[in-house]
Order: structure tokens, then sequence, then C-alpha cells
């Protein structure tokens, strides 16, 4: 049931409704006749609160209609989804998606057939969530066919009519569900839609891993992801996302590091903390969620530097883990393993922080000062600097230059 209008607020002074980008999209298309207005995420947000960051539009009008009308106006229009009716128009640098309202026709869990539509209702229905169906005019009025606004400023997650069969469309919509959850949601998990999901759980198996990698990249960086992966956890759905056993524990004192580190999430450590005790589940995960080559490498490195690095107090033996690995892999190491132990949390902290106030030195000498010391060309050189490099670690970074090249010339005159 729709709520009824003089119970909605107004958008029209919101500022995003009014920025000129969204106002040349409504005035390109909005003509003739065809009604165009944004929908979803931008007025869910706005209605809640929160920042507004992309802007997407549903209209009447056929997407080769919304393609030349954009070319009159003077717009790029480029065809990103032109077989589920979504043409993408870029104003000054920014795109926005502007989409046909659809019904859908046949769906196999993964992917719709749909046709084209002006019934606003019958295309709010099709959506996922109620809090996801809402739109707004240009003028700023908002419109919610499904009663979603009571769900918004209740911060609750609730599947659009019956949750099994919102589930059957798209399988993908089980992961949404928790992903909104840990974004957006703040009210008890939707009893109707969290049954709905374990069942639907199996059905999983066939989602591409580009579609799960990237719901879950987002749900790991949610401000509620503890709770949203520990239910997914006891409803059995998390092993069969990651296709392994997951590691509550260590997530949960990555996140208190995160606090007291000042830390911004990332989801490859998030996720590294989540599903991977060794450096074979690093693969596994990255396999499975189809992460990119730099985050399955950087997952493995901080796993396997995490059981080599120093508890807090051991500030020598930081400093050379920190020379060794580089800041990046360093304090990647640094959050696993306080992740991984019980203990000193602000200490971990502390050893995080040792890039930005004792610089990774840099060791100074090379195989061409090697040959100007006396060594003469092969073996030698290299056997000497390494020994010259142990040494200058084991002193703890202290000697310096001329020091070091007082010893490789004892080495060359040797």
């Amino acid at each position: 049931m729709a709520t009824p209008a003089d119970r909605l607020p107004s958008l029209a002074g919101a500022a995003w409704l009014n920025a000129p980008g969204v106002r040349r999209v409504f005035a390109a298309v909005a003509r003739d006749g065809d009604e165009t207005r944004v929908i979803g995420g931008a007025v869910r947000d706005a209605l809640a609160g929160l920042a507004v960051r992309d802007v997407d539009f549903a209209t009447t009008a056929l997407p080769e209609t919304v393609a030349a009308r954009a070319a009159d106006a003077g717009l790029k229009a480029v065809p990103t989804g032109i077989e589920h009716g979504t043409v993408t128009l870029v104003v000054d640098g920014t795109g926005y998606e502007v989409t046909t309202l659809r019904e859908d026709v046949d769906t196999d869990g993964r992917h719709a057939v749909v046709r084209f539509g002006r019934d606003w209702t019958r295309d709010a229905e099709r959506r996922d969530f109620t809090i996801n169906a809402l739109s707004v005019d240009a003028e700023g009025t908002v419109f919610d066919p499904l009663a979603g606004y009571g769900d918004v400023t209740a911060r609750r997650v609730r599947f659009i009519g019956d949750a099994d069969r919102r589930i059957a469309e798209d399988r993908l919509r089980i992961l949404r569900f928790f992903r909104f959850n840990a974004q957006f949601g703040e009210a008890p998990y939707d009893a109707a839609g969290l049954a709905a999901a374990i069942r639907g759980r199996n059905g999983m198996r066939a989602l591409s891993g580009e579609r799960v990698g990237q719901e879950m990249r987002r749900l790991a960086t949610a401000p509620r992801v503890l709770a949203a992966v520990t239910a997914m956890q006891d409803g059995g759905i998390l092993p069969v996302i990651l296709a392994g056993v997951a590691c509550l524990g260590p997530l949960a004192r990555l996140l208190a590091f995160e606090q007291a580190a000042a830390l911004a999430p990332t989801a490859s450590l998030r996720l590294a903390a989540l599903g991977c005790r060794v450096e074979e589940d690093a693969e596994r995960i990255a396999d499975r969620l189809r992460l990119s080559n730099a985050e399955r490498g950087a997952i493995r490195a901080a796993v396997a530097a995490a059981r080599q690095m120093p508890f807090p107090g051991e500030d020598r033996l930081a400093r050379r883990r920190l020379y060794a690995l580089g800041p990046g892999t360093y304090r990647d190491a640094v959050a696993l393993a306080a992740a991984r132990r019980d203990g000193d949390v602000a200490g971990y902290a502390l050893l995080h922080d040792l890039p930005g106030h004792w610089p990774r030195p840099r060791f100074p000498l090379s195989g061409r000062d090697a040959l100007a010391a006396g060594l003469g060309p092969g073996p030698a050189v290299g056997a000497a600097l390494r020994d010259i490099e142990a040494w200058w670690i084991a002193e703890d970074f202290a000697p310096d230059e001329a020091t070091l090249r007082a010893r490789l010339r004892e080495i060359a005159a040797a």
C-alpha cells in the first residue's frame, strides 16, 4: 500500500536535487509527455538524512528516445545497459544512469528478461527492497507506492512483497539483504527476509564470482559488518560465499584495532581477517570473489607476514620487519597480527604507526661500490653486500654510510 502523499516530506530544497547536472538530465529527458524521476538510493539516503552519492533516474521514455534527447541537449549518451533499458548520460564528467520503466517477463535467478512499460508501481514492484522503491520528481515531490518511507525512517531492510519470490528472481539479493543491513539498517533483521535468505542460500553457488565479490567488498567495509557476517554465519550462508570456514573472532578484533588506530576500513584487509589463516586461504578467497591481482597479492603477503610480526614493545624487531616488508605490507601485517592475537590493541596501534615516525632506511651500498672497493666481478660482490647489509640490520641500522664503506673495504682487502 502506498504511503499517503500528505505523510511524505518534500525534497524540493535538497542541494543534490538542484545540482546543475541533475537539472540538465531532468530538462533533457522529462519532456513530450514522458515522466522522469530520481529513484532508489539517492531518495532513500536523502530521506534518511544521509549524504547522497550516486543519482539514478527512471523514465517512461524508451532508451533510444533518451539517447536522442540527450544528443539534442548536448549531452553524451553511453548505452551501458541498453538491453535492460539503461543509458548513462554524462554531464561535466559525471555519469547519471537513466533507465526506462520495466516489468520482468522471465527470470532464472541470475538474469531477467524485461519489457519496457509506463507504470511506476509495476516498476517499483520488481525492485528488491521497499527502501529502494521510492522516487522523487524534479519539483521534489516524493512517491512511495510500496510504503517504504516507514522502513527508511526505521532503518529497516524489508523485501518487496514475497521475500522468497524476490530472491528466486535474483539470488544475489541474499547478499544485498545483508549488505544493506550492514550499510543502512539499524532495526532488527526482518524475520521473513532472513528466513528466505537462509532457505535460498544454496542457489548462490550459481552466481558469478564477480557479482558476489562486488557485494562482499561493499559489505566488508560497511559500519555493521560484524553483525551481518555473524547472521550469515549462523544461517549457513557465509560458508557458501567464502567456500570455507569464516573467522568471526579475528574480524571483531580487527574492527577494534581499526578504531584504536583510527584506520579507514579496507575490503581486502577485512576479508583477509574474515577468511584467511594461511596463504592458501588467500588464494581461495581471491578465486571465489574474483579479486584483482593487486588484492590477491596484498592479502597473501599480509597473511604470510602476520605470523612473523613482533609483539608490542619489540621495537627493534618491528624496525627489521618494516625494512623487510615496506610500509604497506608492514601495516597490513600488523593489523592482521592484532586481529589474530588477544592482547594490547593500543600497543599494536603504536607498532602500526612506526612508518610514520621511523622512515624506512635505504641500504646505501651497491655493486658499483663493491667494484670500486676492489672486489672483482662475480658472486663475491653479491655475497659481500649481503653480509654487510645483514650486519647493518643486526646493528639496528645504526652504522652510517662511512662505516659501511669501511667494512666493505675490509672485506675486499681480505
